[in-house]
């Protein structure tokens, strides 16, 4: 029996995978290639090329394999983007999900879990911030991810599909070995475009408000390194499989850094002064996102590694000075 990664040449769906396979899983990766990259998917994985949209491929993938769980990441997840082209964000996410689900329970396949993420919640009522916590995004992408988290809930109690989301903060770093990480057209995660200015991809990096009321007047985020993230998945696996019931859970460092401090860091691991610039705020950009994952510790035993700023940004610099995607 296999698990089924889905969207498992994207960035934390390859990492999943090579964990799977480096702990005896055999892992059958379905992506579509419009983001994730065939050269990260590993040599040791069943790999189909094809889109969830597709209820055919689906059924004729599930019905050739025989697969025990699904771990869902294919989605798209730009917020800035989702607000501009909600109706691509629905297409993909939601309906993507609606045709999976269809097929998974055609199939009987009747365990999921879900990729999903810290934008469900929105402004946070406080921090940390608790799986409990109200759930009102203030974007699209966010939006979407919510309405596939009440779908899996629904679908459960009519066809007891069950499922675990797993809600996270910000992914980063890559695999210890160098040989993938992280590589997105266009990029807007924090860390890799810090780190494109040592690789002289950019002159400097801007930081979007300086007057946040935070220790250094800039925003705080929870860094959560690719791999454990990872390890949370195959642990939402395992709990599933000892027949426990549908669960949400946040995946966090719990600790939240400042955009002045991911840059310090920065310029420690690389070694070289990295240039940066003031500009106005963004919209809708919390003053501090940080997760409580007490909940994913205590259920799943889940430990992250990875809690040490420095090393998190160490693993990406070794990846991207010799990116091979």
């Amino acid at each position: 029996m296999a698990i089924a990664v889905l969207g498992g040449a994207g960035y934390i769906g390859s990492h999943t995978v090579y964990e799977l396979i480096d702990r005896g899983f055999d892992v059958v990766v379905i992506d579509n290639l419009q983001t994730g990259h065939r050269e990260a998917v590993h040599e040791k994985a069943i790999f189909y090329e094809g889109d969830i949209r597709d209820a055919k491929f689906l059924d004729e993938v599930f019905h050739k394999e025989k697969i025990e769980a699904v771990i869902h990441f294919a989605a798209n997840s730009l917020v800035g983007e989702s607000m501009t082209n909600p109706l691509k964000y629905y297409d993909n996410n939601v309906y993507g999900t609606k045709v999976l689900l269809e097929s998974m329970v055609k199939n009987g396949i009747n365990k999921i879990v879900f990729s999903s993420t810290a934008a469900v919640y929105g402004e946070p009522e406080r921090i940390p911030i608790l799986e409990t916590d109200r759930t009102v995004p203030t974007n699209t992408y966010g939006e979407t991810k919510l309405a596939m988290e009440k779908m899996f809930r629904w679908v459960d109690l009519a066809h007891g599909v069950k499922y675990v989301s797993l809600r996270y903060f910000n992914a980063c770093g890559a695999h210890i070995s160098g040989k993938i990480g992280e590589a997105h057209n266009p990029e807007t995660h924090l860390i890799p475009l810090v780190l494109q200015v040592p690789l002289h991809k950019r002159e400097c990096i801007k930081i979007f408000g300086e007057d946040y009321d935070t220790k250094d007047g800039t925003c705080v985020r929870d860094y959560i390194h690719v791999t454990d993230l990872a390890d949370a998945h195959i642990l939402a696996v395992k709990y599933l499989m000892d027949g426990n019931e549908s669960n949400v859970f946040n995946l966090g460092n719990g600790v939240g850094f400042t955009v002045k401090e991911v840059i310090a860091s920065a310029e420690k691991v690389t070694g070289e002064e990295i240039s940066a610039q003031t500009d106005v705020r963004r919209a809708g950009d919390p003053a501090q996102l940080v997760a409580s994952s007490e909940k994913a510790k205590s259920v799943l035993g889940w430990k992250p590694k990875f809690d040490d700023l420095d090393k998190i940004v160490e693993t990406a610099w070794n990846w991207h000075k010799n990116a091979r995607y």
